[in-house]
């Protein structure tokens, strides 16, 4: 409840006759009213929006399959690195549709432009605008998923969510909002090259039942080009030819199918990752995971590693010979107790059939009436050979995140040359340890 406190007019204590002077003699004082408001609890407030990812490197991305166009807001980017809208373009072009027969047929160039954030191309320091307009849009195509959800789709969420959604291409849940995260990708890797010699590469380990084995692959010398000399992204010719096989059986069939991206980090700075909660692996984890159609995460041995004893999974230390400590081997995965030891990052991500698919399938209405769906559009009928680059640009973003918290945390002030090493220091002569 409201109360006030009121006081009586102020008369004094003096006498008449009294050395104050006559105008504060005359001075009369109204009465003094203080009123106390009811205490109510400020609300809470969550930043909940869910588009904007990082710290120190900001990523933010917008847009939407069948708005006017998507891409990103990448803030927190150092200034005076080389950058130009070539740069981007070529993972834009690896991640883009139409690209082969094994990806949707939707037909976009992703052509993107910068607005902001560079000038006589170099970074400002300022946030970068990057645009990519939509160009072939079919809104008609979605005409019955305006009422009815797809199965394992995000159609009947959105709706639990907000209570409104965009019908056309899947409107923000469309792997199409993955662009403006390629573009951010594409700058974090350039800072992350230039800095420290860093690089991150993925690829296509498994399609369906067709799993490519890890010994057939050197993670210290698997190439760029050996990853892109077929449709699959599969650095094995043999098994790529599987992959490919077993994506075009599918498709002729109306349906789809799911597989495993493995992603490495060679020559990553050592010291990256803040436990407790933001352990490098949780951070990679978190980035990885948010990507459309993902259903798991493994770094290291991951769960195969639940199948040997200490003594056979622990990675021994030495020193080699350039005075270096290493592991002999890297169950690991280059992370040990959620901080990068420099050894190479190797982690997989498992990625689900795609749920859009060419066959009837029971569902509901908006208004609860059962129904027989026939999804109509334009889909992959799997989706990782156009991940790759996806979880490429999230593992770099989370690299170029965590060594600018690294910079300012730990080597602002002169390093323990005896324990640490500079951030932009790489192994002479690298050879990485076994797995």
């Amino acid at each position: 409840m409201a109360s006030s406190i009121t006081s009586k007019p102020f008369l004094g204590a003096t006498k008449p006759n009294s050395s104050l002077s006559s105008d504060l003699q005359r001075l009369s004082f109204a009465s003094l009213h203080i009123s106390i408001k009811p205490r109510t609890l400020k609300k809470l407030q969550i930043q909940a929006a869910g588009s904007t990812f990082g710290n120190y490197f900001r990523v933010t991305t917008f847009g939407e399959s069948h708005g006017g166009g998507v891409g990103c807001i990448v803030d927190g980017c150092p200034p005076r690195i080389p950058l130009s809208e070539s740069d981007l373009q070529v993972d834009l072009d690896r991640r883009r549709p139409g690209q082969s027969r094994i990806t949707t047929p939707r037909k976009e160039t992703d052509t993107c432009r910068i607005y902001s954030g560079v000038s006589e191309g170099v970074t400002t320091g300022t946030p970068i605008h990057v645009f990519v307009p939509n160009t072939d849009q079919r809104g008609h195509d979605y005409k019955e998923m305006s009422i009815a959800y797809r199965p394992s789709h995000a159609d009947a969420t959105y709706d639990m969510k907000y209570g409104v959604r965009a019908v056309q291409g899947g409107g923000r849940s469309s792997a199409r909002e993955t662009i403006g995260r390629v573009a951010s990708g594409a700058i974090a890797k350039k800072i992350l090259k230039q800095f420290s010699g860093t690089e991150v590469l993925a690829y296509v380990s498994q399609v369906h039942q067709v799993v490519f084995p890890d010994g057939p692959v050197d993670h210290a010398t698997v190439t760029l080009d050996q990853i892109e000399s077929n449709i699959v992204r599969c650095p094995h010719p043999e098994y790529a030819e599987k992959m490919i096989a077993a994506i075009d059986a599918v498709r002729t069939r109306g349906d789809s199918i799911g597989g495993v991206v493995t992603c490495i980090v060679r020559n990553a700075p050592r010291g990256l990752g803040s436990p407790v909660f933001d352990k490098l692996e949780a951070e990679l984890a978190k980035a990885v995971m948010s990507l459309p159609a993902t259903k798991g995460f493994e770094f290291g041995s991951g769960f195969a590693g639940t199948f040997l004893t200490g003594s056979e999974h622990n990675d021994e230390f030495f020193t080699d010979e350039h005075g270096t400590v290493r592991t002999r081997t890297n169950r690991s995965g280059g992370i040990q107790g959620g901080i990068s030891n420099g050894e190479i990052i190797n982690m997989r991500v498992a990625f689900k059939p795609t749920a859009t698919i060419s066959k009837k399938q029971h569902t509901v209405t908006r208004e609860k009436e059962e129904i027989e769906l026939l999804a109509r559009g334009r889909h992959d009928p799997c989706v990782v050979p156009r991940a790759v680059p996806m979880v490429e640009a999230m593992v770099a973003m989370v690299l170029a995140d965590q060594l600018m918290a690294q910079h300012g945390q730990c080597n602002l002030f002169p390093i323990n040359p005896e324990l640490q090493e500079p951030l932009s220091f790489s192994f002479p002569n690298f050879e990485p340890a076994n797995i």
